[in-house]
């Protein structure tokens, strides 16, 4: 599959982004084109305006399409991982519900099967591969784990985004980690992790409070579980050997039991 040119879509259709969504309609069985549209809406995808016009432009600028095709041909052989479809469209900048990152400038969704980037303009052209990075290890890793929906726990999403940004710092360099990463100290995550996480992370993916300590805000700390994965995954790999292919396998209950920080 690789990259689908979407500027095409956009050329065409870009001040009716519905439209545009009918066309993932195969993508995304049993669902309308409105709901595809508003679930990649909280990801970041753009809604019409000057500002996200101006990003298509600089997209195609910079070869967009062409430069994520060549990062997807150099990650799907040294991962090994799936063949799948990759859309890429312009950013809303003002921010969706579920931004994965914290920078405004580039956000993804993935999917088992398929996965999505929202770029805007920027300099450095290796912001491109950090976000490619870490949405990749994502659908790696869930094609792998190869689970139901309604069976991912709090843990597993803490240990999923603390992995796919732990690649980045492996193939990328620490200067391309989320600002997340190092938005605590170890102390504040050691007495967030004791007071609002610990005790919850069974809780499902489809329960309420798992969004809330996932991505934050509000009564809880900002982009709290992101930080705290990260930590997890960082102070395990101070003491193991890391291969980026056993990432995609191991269960998450692994890299909490050998965590002496995290596990008391």
């Amino acid at each position: 599959m690789g990259i689908i040119r979407t500027d095409q879509w956009l050329e065409k259709d870009f001040d009716r982004p519905i439209k545009i969504c009918e066309r993932l309609l195969p993508y995304f069985k049993g669902q309308k084109a409105n709901e595809i549209y508003n679930q990649l809406q909280n990801f970041g995808m753009y809604r019409p305006s000057w500002k996200s016009r101006n990003n298509v432009s600089e997209m195609k600028e910079y070869n967009a399409w062409d430069r994520v095709e060549e990062l997807f041909n150099i990650y799907i052989k040294k991962w090994s991982g799936p063949n799948i479809p990759i859309f890429l469209f312009p950013l809303n900048e003002r921010g969706g519900l579920f931004i994965r990152r914290d920078e405004r400038r580039k956000a993804g969704v993935s999917f088992p099967d398929k996965m999505f980037l929202f770029l805007s303009s920027y300099e450095d052209l290796k912001e491109v591969e950090a976000l490619f990075v870490h949405e990749y290890h994502h659908v790696c890793r869930l094609r792998a784990l190869n689970k139901d929906f309604k069976e991912y726990t709090l843990l597993d999403s803490l240990i999923i985004e603390g992995l796919a940004e732990y690649a980045v710092y492996k193939h990328c360099g620490k200067e391309y980690l989320a600002n997340w990463c190092r938005m605590y100290t170890d102390r504040e995550i050691s007495y967030f992790w004791d007071r609002y996480i610990k005790k919850q992370l069974d809780i499902s993916k489809n329960q309420k409070l798992h969004d809330e300590l996932l991505y934050g805000g509000g009564r809880f700390p900002l982009l709290l579980g992101y930080a705290a994965g990260y930590n997890i995954i960082r102070k395990f790999y101070e003491k193991q050997n890391y291969s980026t292919k056993l990432s995609f396998t191991q269960p998450a209950s692994k890299y909490l039991k050998e965590n002496v920080d995290f596990s008391r």
